[in-house]
């Protein structure tokens, strides 16, 4: 008979959640983000008092700030599907889904992760969520940004994304309307 402990053998699932913020005014730079890409220094970004982090998530420079609606997934993909590709587009749909309740044609920019409007019309494209994601072991962590009555002029501050020559937008900004915030 052998001596020791026996592990017991975990048997239940882990569960996923799907969390909702909303950030003091904050720019957030991607592991593989160009710190150029970020236009004010930290003297200027004291007096619009708005911080700055170097994250581990994919992506660029981007903003997040109060009336903006920041969702962070953690989710097991082993449970659904461990396909990065896959995730994202799901991601991007919800959006997609979401902003035809509002009869915006949501849509996605070749090449570039996020939910756009008019993202095929030279000049017109608007990012109005952006996406950044980690994953580790199939876990996913941080998320998305979506623009509900964000202060735009945060975007004025930085390359958004890093995409140059591209606009960005809220849903206040596109329908003309105040949405009624949680606070």
């Amino acid at each position: 008979m052998q001596q020791g402990v026996q592990l017991k053998q975990k048997t239940e699932q882990p569960v996923n959640y799907l969390l909702f913020t909303e950030h003091y005014p904050v720019y957030t730079l991607g592991k593989n983000g160009k710190a150029e890409n970020i236009l004010i220094g930290e003297e200027e970004r004291s007096k619009k008092e708005v911080e700055y982090f170097h994250t581990n998530r994919g992506g660029d420079i981007t903003f997040h700030g109060p009336e903006q609606l920041v969702g962070y997934p953690i989710f097991d993909l082993d449970q659904f599907k461990p396909d990065l590709g896959w995730y994202l587009r799901n991601l991007e749909e919800v959006i997609i889904l979401t902003m035809a309740e509002y009869n915006l044609h949501g849509e996605r920019s070749a090449g570039e992760t996020g939910v756009w409007l008019d993202a095929h019309v030279k000049g017109k494209e608007r990012k109005i969520c952006a996406m950044g994601i980690r994953c580790s072991r199939w876990i996913t962590m941080h998320g998305f940004a979506f623009n509900v009555n964000t202060d735009l002029s945060f975007f004025d501050y930085i390359v958004p994304c890093g995409i140059k020559d591209k606009k960005i937008t809220s849903l206040e900004k596109e329908l003309g309307i105040r949405f009624r915030w949680w606070k």
